[in-house]
């Protein structure tokens, strides 16, 4: 596939949109370090499909399944992957009910959507879907009353008064409530802001047959 990964959308404000996103977010580098390569990869709420495009860009070649609730950017994403990378599907579909899927799963941006009572169900079948080896990576603001939760909060009301996001509402989780869903596994917690004032926090919770419990490092 191309270098260029915004060149792959067909509208000029996809394009601008893609390549500030690569440009400033340090979460694409750092979900492609953290991915097994030999497992395919379930990305829930894929948005027009940057996490695939990326992992394509970077020598990901395990086939990558996106799923999101919004048929447009779903659509967008199709367009932009087709003839341009291999064994990616996606598909327009509610997050909240369960995948038949085996490997690893990225939630990025996806939690801050639903109520509680939704987030643990999200992190629950996150964590079903998750193979031997296989990881769950989550990057999402954490509600902790920080200038950076409080600059999030205005960013993403702004983004839902333009129709850019269609998130029913805005509840951002703790870290707790991540932590505490992913029992047995071994778990990395990273701040995850780069060059943005937003208050980013990247999960990573790992499956081994050898992990005794949940710890932090």
């Amino acid at each position: 596939m191309t270098n260029d990964v915004p060149a792959l959308f067909d509208s000029r404000f996809l394009r601008g949109y893609a390549r500030a996103k690569l440009a400033r977010d340090p979460v694409y580098a750092a979900v492609a370090e953290r991915l097994p390569a030999d497992l395919p990869l379930l990305d829930i709420g894929c948005g027009v499909g940057l996490l695939a495009l990326s992992l394509r860009q970077r020598g990901f070649t395990a086939p990558i399944l996106g799923v999101d609730h919004d048929a447009k950017k779903i659509g967008a994403a199709m367009k932009a992957a087709e003839n341009a990378i291999r064994d990616a599907r996606f598909i327009a579909g509610d997050a909240r009910e369960p995948i038949a899927f085996q490997g690893s799963v990225a939630l990025l941006d996806v939690l801050h959507y639903f109520s509680d009572e939704e987030q643990l169900r999200l992190l629950r079948n996150a964590a079903a879907c998750v193979a031997p080896g296989g990881v769950v990576i989550i990057r999402d603001a954490i509600r902790d009353g920080s200038w950076r939760y409080r600059a999030t909060y205005i960013e993403e009301t702004f983004a839902r008064s333009i129709g850019w996001l269609r998130g029913e509402r805005l509840n951002f989780p703790t870290r707790d409530s991540i932590l505490s869903t992913f029992e047995g596994f071994r778990c990395e917690v990273v701040p995850m802001w780069g060059r943005t004032p937003f208050n980013n926090y990247l999960f990573v919770f790992y499956a081994s047959a050898a992990s005794s419990g949940m710890t932090n490092r």
